[in-house]
């Protein structure tokens, strides 16, 4: 704050030597004295993971940080914007108007309504380059359909940030790398509905929160809880290798519930594959085998 009140009292001294005081005020407003004043700390661009340096050199994860002139981290636009409402990575084949086909059927009492946007999905996605980029253009085409077909499901069409009546805490007390913090829940939220103390734990070392402190979090910020989703499927599962290794799309489902496979929960895994091959169908790309688990 020092450092402002300095740049505050310099600026006033240049605006005093150029114009007479009784026009200072019709020159700067209050507005923007509180702009300064009010200003996140500067970082010079060296952010914390999960952060965007915005065109002026601070740090912050909202629209005025990640948006326009946004010069690195999870900006919102990796390819340095474009009017066809697609970026680089995963929004290459994922456009605005694909994202916003699938939040448009959440009704609007739903949690996730206006929670789960585009630009946070592509903020996320930015954090792995590997993510829906993969192969061949069928291939990338195919990650993303599968990928997105399972956040359907989980979310219930983009509906539920928090598991629907959760049975439990999903504490596990065995765990001595990522013990559970007193009071949290460590129940299912997010695109992939992350679940569990010691997923919270490690997801959260890798993106850049508290994930045993504060697993809240996940269902505050949109860019952390899409980035647990991502981070799930790249890292703490098989679901990337299996649909760019030609396993199928039943491989995914097995990988983030087994139990729904061998008859396990037959709607469930039909819900899944009927998103996929939707989803696949609006992308232009055959499906594939091996559908089911």
């Amino acid at each position: 704050m020092a450092t402002v009140l300095v740049l505050v009292q310099l600026l006033l001294g240049v605006i005093v030597n150029v114009v007479n005081a009784e026009s200072v005020a019709n020159i700067v407003s209050r507005s923007f004295f509180d702009s300064i004043l009010n200003a996140p700390t500067l970082a010079n661009c060296s952010c914390a993971i999960g952060l965007c340096c915005s065109k002026w050199g601070y740090c912050g994860n909202t629209a005025s940080y990640c948006g326009d002139g946004c010069q690195s981290g999870s900006c919102y636009n990796q390819s340095g914007g474009s009017s066809t409402g697609r970026h680089g990575g995963a929004g290459a084949i994922i456009s605005s108007s694909f994202f916003d086909g699938l939040a448009g059927g959440a009704a609007s009492s739903c949690e996730g309504k206006g929670f789960y946007t585009y630009k946070a999905f592509v903020a996320a996605s930015s954090a792995y380059s590997v993510f829906g980029t993969t192969g061949s253009s069928d291939d990338q085409k195919r990650e993303l359909a599968a990928f997105f077909a399972n956040v359907m499901h989980e979310t219930g069409g983009l509906c539920y940030i928090n598991e629907v009546n959760p049975g439990s805490i999903y504490c596990d007390s065995s765990s001595n790398t990522w013990p559970c913090a007193s009071g949290k829940s460590y129940h299912g939220r997010g695109p992939l509905q992350l679940s569990w103390n010691y997923n919270y734990g490690a997801a959260g070392e890798d993106i850049g929160f508290d994930g045993l402190n504060h697993p809240e979090e996940v269902a505050l910020d949109a860019i952390i809880s899409f980035r647990t989703g991502v981070w799930f499927w790249m890292k703490n599962s098989n679901c990337h290798s299996a649909i760019t290794s030609g396993q199928g799309f039943g491989a995914t489902i097995k990988a983030i519930n087994s139990m729904e496979c061998n008859g396990g929960n037959t709607a469930a895994v039909n819900s899944r594959i009927n998103y996929y091959t939707k989803f696949c169908s609006e992308l232009g790309v055959d499906p594939g085998t091996k559908l089911s688990c």
